[in-house]
C-alpha cells in the first residue's frame, strides 16, 4: 500500500509538472513566418494568443490578431495547472483536471497536425508586408505532447487514487475498472430482457404512425386554408 501511496503521489506531481511544462512551451517559437525576402520572424505562442506586440527589423512595432484556436488552449492549459493543483485539497478535481488537459491535448495535436495558415493568425503583418511561408516550431509539439502526457498521468492518479480508497474503506465498494465492467455486464443483462417486435408489428405501427401524420397534416392544412380564406375576406 505505502508504494501504491508512493506512485500516486509522483504521478499527480508529474501531472502538474507536464502542464506547467506545456504553459512554458507557449512562451517559447510557435510559429516562423518567412518573408518573400528571406526575413524569418519568430511568433511565440503567448504572442499569437494575446495580441502580443511584433517589433520588426525596420524598427516598427505592430499588434498581432489574435489567434483564437491558440488563446482558447493557452486558457485550457491555465486551468488544467490550477484544476491539478486544486487535486491536493479537492478531491472532486480528479476528475477535472485529466479532462481540461486531454481536451486541450487532443485540440492542440489537431492544430499540429494542420497546416499552420490555419490556425496562425499574422494580421495586420499580411498586409504590410510581402509574406511568403508560415512553418510551426517544435513548441507546437511540444505542448501537445506535455498536455497529453499530463491527462494520462492525471487518468491514473484517478485510477490509484480510487484504488487506495477503496481499499481502505470498510464498506464494500469497488474500484473505477470494476465498476465500468459491471456496468458493462448490468447493461448487456438489460438488452437481453428486450423483447423486439416482430416484422408484423412493426409494419402495422409504422402504418398507424403515416395515417394519423397525414390526417393530422390534413387537418392543418384545412384549419390554414380556412382562415387564410377568412382574412383575405375580411381584409
Amino acid at each position: 500500500m505505502n508504494l501504491t501511496k508512493a506512485c500516486n503521489k509522483t504521478t499527480q506531481i508529474l501531472m502538474i509538472v507536464a502542464s506547467v511544462a506545456a504553459l512554458v512551451l507557449f512562451f517559447m517559437t510557435f510559429a516562423t513566418v518567412s518573408t518573400s525576402s528571406g526575413q524569418e520572424l519568430s511568433l511565440a505562442g503567448s504572442q499569437l494568443a494575446w495580441n502580443g506586440d511584433v517589433e520588426m527589423a525596420n524598427g516598427q512595432t505592430v499588434s498581432l490578431a489574435k489567434s483564437t484556436d491558440i488563446w482558447f488552449c493557452f486558457i485550457l492549459t491555465v486551468l488544467g495547472i490550477l484544476f491539478s493543483a486544486l487535486t491536493f485539497k479537492y478531491k472532486g478535481m480528479r476528475y477535472a483536471a485529466p479532462a481540461v488537459t486531454l481536451g486541450a491535448g487532443i485540440y492542440m495535436l489537431v492544430i499540429s497536425c494542420s497546416s499552420p495558415a490555419e490556425f496562425v493568425d499574422i494580421r495586420p503583418l499580411d498586409s504590410l508586408y510581402s509574406w511568403g511561408s508560415i512553418e510551426y516550431g517544435f513548441a507546437v509539439w511540444g505542448v501537445t505532447i506535455a498536455l497529453l502526457a499530463s491527462a494520462v498521468l492525471g487518468v491514473a492518479h484517478l485510477l490509484l487514487d480510487d484504488y487506495i480508497i477503496v481499499n481502505s474503506s470498510k464498506s464494500a465498494k469497488y474500484t473505477i475498472p470494476k465498476r465500468l465492467v459491471r456496468f458493462f455486464k448490468d447493461y448487456k443483462s438489460e438488452v437481453n430482457k428486450i423483447v423486439w417486435p416482430t416484422r408484423k408489428t412493426v409494419f402495422k405501427n409504422t402504418l398507424i404512425v403515416l395515417v394519423i401524420c397525414l390526417i393530422l397534416g390534413a387537418f392543418i392544412w384545412l384549419v390554414d386554408f380556412g382562415l387564410g380564406t377568412l382574412l383575405d375576406l375580411i381584409f
